[in-house]
């Protein structure tokens, strides 16, 4: 990139992506009035370009054709151009990302557009070349081609778009279901995994194979009778889980997961790290360990935290979005070891040690250079060595620590450090809860400084906004944005018994029952109807990458429910799953977090709450004992005498719960019908 070039607009933004396209010769204009007025003025078509910062094929689109003057040239003469943050605009992305699909076949990064001047999609499509290739027409010759479209055919444009446009509507279907539904979508659901499911490997289906975090809780609970998780569902959490973490996927320097592995065996993966994809294998990690109380499960989510405190917090608390695949222009480079490089920081006794522990050979495992990964687990390797677990860790991990520091002297991938109100939630409820599952009380004050940034710095006038970069909060809140927020609240609540949590929870779930529900057919808009410029407003119930909107606000729903006793949240949750059931009937796998929202609305509501007295010792080991448990059905609540009035008055069934005879005391209530006070941490029984 020329370093003296003049920057276009982009250099105004805030959003990291869009600032890495600032010195393009493109001459590019952010989503907004601007861009529109002037291509209804000079009517002139769109090209649309969405992607985000850690988007490999995105940069490779960049290199290829948007840095290249003669490129650049023809895009300037013939389109207004205007470049989109999916990850500022997911409502955006949502609409285009469904016209890719139904022009295209298939949708992806970066998502190419050609829209009339009124936003109307003609043509469609993800990653073109500069030049034929892959089987993809040439990007300047599709440039050409769809300019002239436009201009001499237009109303075969026109009429295009209109289809393109009345498919996407028709996709927003009214249901014509009576109710929720039973549980069988759920069973159906974990059958159909288990068809797809890779026993050697772990997964489901082939590569490439990504961390599906909502699939394997929707496993757990499916498989949940009597309290205990079935075998069979267990043993494919278990499998992918260990595979995962003993694969290259997981950074076993550094700590998190990558975005994705491209093979079946979890080893070469797509090196981007995700804030939400971390937050999401924390809580996946944590319930496994609660089920299992497998030591290498909390190491997992211990090291991924560290990682997440270390490179992805700001240091007024949020967290960051994501760490690029490329540095230095070469994907991976950063995390990747040759042998020699390791015989030289360790010296060649460590090395060749933590190369049969990592399987690094002097070839390497990939382009020349080694993917640290567990070929077989530590206690394997141990016994080929001849030493216990113990000893090969204490040998280990000093050795893990020396690479880490060489590593970070290293040139780093880029950082996308801007901060969404959505993935935070995700991330302040996986650290709330793997705090209070493992008695951390560290970590739980991690998450309480995330949610005090959001507090403080992303909302306007009490309004809460998108993104928080550079001291500039902006971009209206979508349904995500409120929905994961609260998500992330509530288990704050539940962890710190702090009522202003509740109270934000439920102003936030509120809120969102007011700008995003669809009072006549149910279900959630992910965009408010004020939301300028969009063609349709979309509702979308399916789990993707992360769970969505209307899959969480069923959770918050329910969960309120459970805390107040408010049938009111209730039948916002019943009319949410109504809406999509005839959808996540015909393909539950596709919507695993919403089916975890099914089973609870068919589960009891449980609650737990310990009355602390005078010997709150014994108050700590209930909670201790009542953490460790996997209770996805259930709120656990801890009730300081100094808490009682405040607490009471938002939750009045909380006012009887109290000591007996001055001794901590904790309470099993299901369907609001409360068992006889327990007395004694080894008496609970859950």
């Amino acid at each position: 990139m020329a370093s003296n070039r003049k920057l276009n607009r982009l250099a105004d933004e805030k959003s990291p992506y869009l600032l890495q396209h600032a010195a393009n010769p493109v001459d590019w204009y952010p989503w907004g009035q601007e861009a529109f007025d002037r291509a209804k003025a000079e009517d002139r078509p769109i090209f649309l370009s969405i992607g985000y910062s850690t988007c490999h094929w995105c940069h490779v689109m960049e290199r290829e054709s948007f840095e290249i003057e003669a490129t650049a040239a023809v895009m300037n003469e013939l389109f207004v151009n205007i470049k989109v943050d999916r990850e500022e605009h997911p409502d955006v992305d949502q609409i285009y990302m469904a016209a890719v699909q139904a022009i295209a076949g298939q949708g992806g990064w970066p998502m190419s557009v050609f829209l009339t001047p009124d936003l109307g999609p003609y043509y469609a499509g993800t990653y073109f070349p500069p030049e034929a290739r892959y089987g993809r027409p040439g990007f300047t010759e599709l440039l050409r081609h769809f300019a002239k479209l436009y201009h001499e055919n237009p109303s075969k444009v026109a009429e295009q778009a209109n289809q393109v446009k009345d498919w996407i509507a028709s996709q927003v279907k009214a249901s014509e279901a009576d109710g929720p539904g039973d549980l069988s979508p759920l069973a159906q659901a974990s059958a159909e995994l288990s068809q797809g499911f890779d026993p050697l490997w772990g997964g489901f289906g082939q590569a490439p194979k990504f961390p599906r975090s909502m699939t394997l809780q929707a496993l757990m609970r499916s498989g949940l009778n009597e309290g205990q998780v079935g075998k069979a569902e267990m043993l494919m959490v278990d499998k992918t889980l260990d595979m995962m973490w003993r694969g290259g996927i997981y950074d076993h320097i550094g700590g998190g997961f990558a975005r994705y592995a491209v093979d079946d065996e979890w080893l070469v993966p797509h090196f981007e790290k995700m804030l939400y994809d971390n937050a999401l294998l924390v809580l996946t990690y944590t319930e496994a360990w609660q089920v299992s109380h497998d030591p290498r499960w909390r190491e997992v989510v211990d090291e991924t935290l560290a990682w997440v405190m270390a490179e992805m917090t700001h240091e007024g608390g949020g967290f960051f979005s994501a760490q690029d695949a490329d540095s230095e222009g070469e994907e991976g480079l950063f995390y990747v070891w040759a042998l020699p490089e390791l015989e030289e920081i360790l010296g060649a006794e460590d090395a060749a040690f933590l190369a049969q522990v990592y399987d690094a050979k002097p070839g390497g495992n990939f382009e020349g250079r080694n993917i640290l990964a567990l070929r077989q687990t530590y206690a394997a390797t141990a016994d080929a060595l001849g030493i216990d677990g113990g000893a090969l860790r204490k040998r280990l991990d000093p050795l893990r620590r020396k690479l880490y520091e060489v590593r970070d002297q290293r040139i780093h991938p880029g950082l996308d450090d801007k901060v969404l109100s959505s993935w935070n939630g995700l991330m302040i409820a996986a650290m709330a809860r793997a705090g209070a599952a493992f008695g951390e009380a560290a970590i739980i004050d991690v998450a309480t400084q995330a949610a005090e940034f959001i507090e403080s710095k992303l909302k306007v006038k009490g309004v809460l906004q998108r993104r928080w970069r550079d001291g500039e909060a902006a971009l209206a809140g979508t349904l995500e944005d409120y929905a994961f927020l609260a998500f992330g609240y509530l288990a704050l609540f539940e962890a710190t018994m702090e009522p202003s949590w509740f109270d934000r929870a439920r102003e936030l779930v509120d809120e969102a029952l007011e700008k995003f529900e669809d009072r006549d057919q149910g279900g959630f808009f992910l965009a408010a109807a004020d939301t300028p410029n969009l063609i349709l407003r979309m509702k979308e119930a399916h789990d993707a990458a992360t769970p969505s909107g209307a899959s969480v606000m069923v959770s918050n729903l329910l969960t309120l429910e459970a805390l107040i006793g408010d049938n009111h949240y209730r039948s916002h949750a019943a009319s949410a799953l109504r809406a999509s059931r005839p959808e996540f009937e015909r393909h539950p796998a596709g919507f695993t977090y919403l089916l975890c929202g099914l089973d609870r609305y068919h589960a009891e509501p449980t609650e737990i709450v310990i009355a602390v007295g005078e010997n709150p010792e014994e108050a700590r080991a209930m909670l201790t004992r009542t953490k460790e448990r996997y209770l996805p059905h259930a709120v656990t609540l801890v009730l300081e005498e100094s808490d009682r009035t405040a607490l009471s008055d938002r939750m009045p069934w909380l006012a009887d719960k109290t000591p007996v005879d001055g001794k901590s005391a904790l309470y099993l209530c299901r369907g609001r019908q409360c068992q006889l006070p327990v007395l004694k941490a080894e008496e609970v029984e859950l």
